[in-house]
């Protein structure tokens, strides 16, 4: 029984880091000024409401159309894209009427399903990277702004 688990665990991963490589940046924002990613790894319920909170007023400030944001979760920040999150609701708002991204650390996701014993159901709008910190690298090597509230 535990082999069977094991091997289902592994496919998993592997099936979420192919994933994970294809999750480049959209083009669907040709005419934003502004690149940004926002960074979230810690656990704390007000810097997700924070991150959250960033997120919107960057949209409020310049237009939907002129800014381009990622966030991206990893280590305890995973939380935030954890499908029973308080949060959903507002990470939904975002993707559907402003076209932020959120991408969840498959580092992360691994290193927690070992220690729970189960993969975390994740909030369905979040997409696997291969490891959080390589993302937020490859987005600022494409001109985004790292923001870490």
């Amino acid at each position: 029984m535990m082999s069977i688990r094991n091997t289902l665990t592994v496919v998993l991963l592997a099936v979420l880091v192919f994933l994970g490589n294809a999750h480049a940046a959209p083009s669907d924002k040709p005419f934003a000024e502004h690149k940004i990613v926002i960074q979230i790894s810690d656990d704390d319920s007000a810097k997700q409401t924070l991150v959250l909170n960033v997120a919107n007023n960057l949209i409020k400030s310049y237009g939907v159309d002129k800014v381009d944001i990622e966030i991206v979760a990893f280590g305890p920040g995973l939380r935030l894209l954890f499908a029973e999150n308080v949060n959903a609701g507002r990470i939904d708002a975002l993707v559907d009427n402003s076209g932020v991204r959120f991408a969840a650390c498959n580092n992360t996701i691994a290193a927690m399903t070992n220690a729970l014993g189960y993969a975390p159901a994740l909030n369905s709008r979040s997409k696997p990277v291969d490891a959080g910190i390589v993302r937020i690298l490859e987005l600022t090597d494409q001109g985004y702004t790292l923001v870490r509230p």
